[in-house]
């Protein structure tokens, strides 16, 4: 499955050589809907609201438990066609800053990390 392209810093629209807009091809265009996933507020996908985490309901503004915030994600990450099997670690929380990433086993066995 293709997707559009995503610049990893700034997270809009690439080209391709031909100043067309560029197509993720897989396994990375797996990995780039899963963090596009993780990202999506709850009930901001105006198509099918809902898709994404409750940022605003159940995150922002409340210090939900690590356990909670990883099984979003991970359902965040399932809901992606093609995707496996998902793997969260975190690796730093501190202030108000978690880090980590999603490991992704997709549908044909590739393995693809997505850093947050």
């Amino acid at each position: 499955m293709k997707t559009l392209l995503l610049d990893q810093t700034l997270w809009d629209l690439c080209k391709d050589a031909s100043g067309n807009i560029a197509l993720a091809s897989e396994p990375y265009s797996i990995a780039q809907d899963v963090a596009s996933a993780v990202r999506l507020f709850q009930a901001e996908l105006w198509y099918d609201t809902s898709k994404g985490i409750p940022y605003f309901q159940q995150v922002l503004g409340q210090r939900p438990s690590l356990q909670f915030y990883k099984q979003q994600i991970i359902n965040a990450a399932q809901a992606v066609p093609g995707v496996a099997q998902v793997r969260v670690l975190f690796a730093e929380f501190t202030g108000r800053k978690l880090t980590g990433q999603i490991q992704i086993i997709d549908t044909a066995g590739n393995t693809n990390n997505v850093n947050f």
